[in-house]
């Protein structure tokens, strides 16, 4: 009876000594997951971060001359952008964005329109289709984790502009229609290149920016006809993160 008694004393040490390093390796293991550095160069406030953007940004104010009056907030640049940062200290980063623009400057109907001539419409509307690269450099304030943080860009832009029109609507006397509405595309008096400079001033997801746009918008007779249109854009932008 007693060596029965030895012989499955000393099996069940042999059945528990293999289970025990087994319980130790699984802990082991949890414990070593985080261990994954390539995840942590990539993030808001980490080396690399890349996200979309959009935004909307009124003209501000009216030319300087008579004859190419705006109407206030119908004359704006509607932003869907992609950001990228490359941050090179916790307080500083710089990047690139490139972004598509679509600018509408909504003419005012007054009796001595000249742009882009003097007939007077129920509504008219400049409208061009812009591609923006823009360089900026970042200045990041205040602790917030790995987030975006608040901060203050400064930045450069060159745009190229891919499309124009022209477009008018009126209200006719006859009884045959309602509305009537014309299009006219490829305006050679509007500069395809355009450049200038911005700021922006963010709380995460959130940037109040604004852009001077220092190129003309006008070439040839009508820039010398008309005045410069205003150089200012002034709005929200939000973060798609």
């Amino acid at each position: 009876m007693g060596r029965a008694l030895a012989g499955l004393g000393l099996a069940g040490a042999l059945l528990v000594l293999p289970a025990a390093p087994a319980r130790a390796q699984r802990a082991l293991l949890s414990t070593d997951v985080a261990a994954d550095t390539a995840r942590q160069t990539y993030g808001p406030h980490r080396r690399h971060f890349r996200h979309l953007y959009l935004a909307y940004l009124p003209v501000l104010g009216q030319p300087a001359g008579r004859g190419a009056d705006l109407r206030p907030w119908n004359s704006a640049e509607t932003v869907l952008g992609l950001r990228e940062k490359l941050q090179l200290t916790p307080l500083l980063a710089v990047g690139a964005d490139v972004r598509y623009v679509f600018v509408r400057y909504g003419l005012a109907q007054k009796a001595d329109k000249m742009l882009p001539d003097p007939l007077l419409h129920h509504r008219e509307a400049l409208l061009l289709h812009r591609t923006d690269l823009e360089g900026w450099a970042r200045l990041r304030f205040g602790r917030a984790g790995n987030t975006v943080g608040r901060y203050l860009d400064v930045s450069g832009w060159g745009g190229w502009v891919a499309a124009t029109a022209h477009r008018t609507e009126d209200e006719p006397n006859s009884g045959r229609a309602k509305r009537v509405k014309t299009t006219e595309t490829g305006l050679p008096y509007l500069r395809r290149w355009t450049y200038g400079a911005g700021t922006r001033l963010g709380s995460q997801r959130l940037a109040l920016t604004a852009r001077y746009r220092l190129s003309d918008t006008f070439r040839g007779p009508v820039a010398a006809a008309v005045p410069e249109l205003p150089r200012w854009t002034v709005g929200l932008e939000i973060g798609v993160l």
